[in-house]
């Protein structure tokens, strides 16, 4: 028997996603750690996420809005170009298959 806590599980593919590329692009010295944590911290407070989280949608969600924020102030995402990116996945998904592979339209 372990006395270690399990490791926790994404309950969303997106939601592991998310947090490696947020953890990438730390990594590749994009952003100090502090920093997103500070800014996650107060995404989390005006959201009135101040309950105990279990990394459901209500966290990424919060946790998605602070990287694009965050990437925008630091120049590296522009809002117009993340909005752009969302409406084609989300058209791309929208019109394919279920089980199929979804792929952006050329251009994208």
């Amino acid at each position: 028997m372990s006395d270690q806590a399990p490791e926790p599980v994404f309950t969303q593919p997106w939601h592991g996603q998310v947090f490696a590329l947020t953890v990438y692009l730390n990594e590749a010295g994009h952003f100090a750690w502090p920093e997103w944590t500070a800014r996650f911290s107060e995404t989390l407070a005006r959201h009135g996420l101040e309950k105990e989280l279990d990394g459901g949608e209500d966290y990424f969600n919060a946790w998605l809005e602070t990287l694009e924020a965050l990437l925008a102030d630091l120049g590296q995402a522009a809002p117009d170009d993340v909005a752009r990116l969302r409406d084609a996945w989300e058209t791309a998904y929208l019109s394919t298959p279920h089980g199929d592979p979804v792929h952006l339209a050329e251009g994208v």
